[in-house]
């Protein structure tokens, strides 16, 4: 009899609740909506530059090319760099009119090899990434060989986000998309051995990046 009645309680009870109206459910979230609010294109070279540093970079800021050519000078100066590595055609002019000294030799590299200039593909503002690719003259050793990687890049290289950075490759190479696309966010870091940071363990252990605002003001 107490089965019974335990019973029915429960049936009048499940009853009562599907008698009662659907309970408030949440509208469906947009998944095409950005994660993140947009960055404003006058603040795309300043977050950079945080998130960069951010990163362990070192961010040198550039006002014109002949900056540059001046920034780099010094700090290739200041650093004692008597090796620096340059195969793309185009830095190797620049540079050879600028009168900084570079190698274009291949057979030394692997013994030689202090540090690296190359271009790059895009920077990605979000999240203070240089993103590279083996497109261009340097491909894989330049960005990874050289204990010392540094990068030449323009303000209008800037995009907000991953996804932009890889359209712009997109756009640029069309059926030809480089065999690797890479993001480098800061100098070559590892904790894997007893949870201590050891930096340069598979790559540079200094990302310099020279930043050339072509921007309008």
């Amino acid at each position: 009899m107490y089965e019974a009645k335990s019973k029915e309680i429960v049936l009048r009870r499940v009853r009562e609740a599907l008698a009662k109206s659907a309970p408030f459910l949440p509208p469906t979230p947009d998944f095409t909506s950005p994660l993140h609010s947009p960055i404003a294109l006058e603040d795309l070279s300043i977050v950079f530059a945080e998130n960069f540093i951010k990163n362990a970079g070192v961010f040198i800021y550039c006002d014109s090319e002949e900056a540059f050519f001046d920034q780099l000078y010094i700090y290739k100066k200041e650093q004692n760099l008597q090796h620096l590595y340059v195969w793309e055609p185009n830095l190797q002019n620049a540079l050879h009119h600028a009168g900084i000294e570079f190698s274009a030799d291949q057979d030394n590299f692997v013994r030689d090899a202090e540090a690296s200039l190359t271009t790059c593909e895009a920077l990605i503002t979000r999240t203070g990434s240089v993103l590279v690719s083996s497109a261009n003259a340097g491909g894989r050793r330049l960005s990874i060989y050289p204990p010392t990687h540094m990068v030449v890049a323009k303000g209008s290289q800037l995009v907000p986000d991953i996804k932009d950075g890889l359209q712009r490759v997109r756009d640029k190479y069309k059926e030809n998309f480089p065999s690797m696309v890479s993001m480098v966010s800061g100098p070559s870091r590892t904790a894997d051995i007893e949870k201590t940071l050891v930096m340069g363990a598979h790559g540079p252990k200094q990302l310099v990046l020279f930043l050339i605002d072509d921007l309008p003001h």
